[in-house]
């Protein structure tokens, strides 16, 4: 794995640990990088990008007012996340105030599940 999301991996777990809850914190490699849950919700998303967390829109005004703050994106013709926020590295790497934002990624809704179509009636 790219020492560099090893990296945001481990901050991601003292910000758990901070909390007294690293037992909450799992994570799945996916499309070249790691999903993280926290207390079975999704919770950040790390890449080569950097770590972004998913907030509640109440919460994503705050942290985007952070310098090195930004929508994440998948990737660069995409349109940016409603959902994700790139958390800047000095943020990161201050464990209790990067706690507190983890603490809150938990409160994010989820997103609409899709609902089966009908099945066409035969005529």
């Amino acid at each position: 794995m790219n020492p560099d999301i090893q990296s945001l991996r481990k901050e991601l777990e003292d910000a758990a640990t901070h909390l007294g809850r690293p037992h909450d914190l799992r994570f799945k490699p996916m499309f070249g990088g790691l999903m993280a849950w926290f207390d079975e919700k999704p919770c950040a998303w790390l890449c080569a990008q950097g770590l972004a967390l998913r907030l509640a829109a109440a919460d994503q005004p705050a942290l985007l007012a952070m310098e090195g703050a930004a929508r994440f994106r998948h990737r660069p013709d995409e349109p940016p996340s409603r959902d994700y926020i790139l958390v800047p590295p000095a943020l990161r790497r201050d464990t209790a105030r990067f706690a507190l934002w983890l603490e809150r990624s938990g409160h994010a809704p989820a997103p609409p599940k899709k609902r089966p179509r009908p099945k066409a009636r035969p005529r």
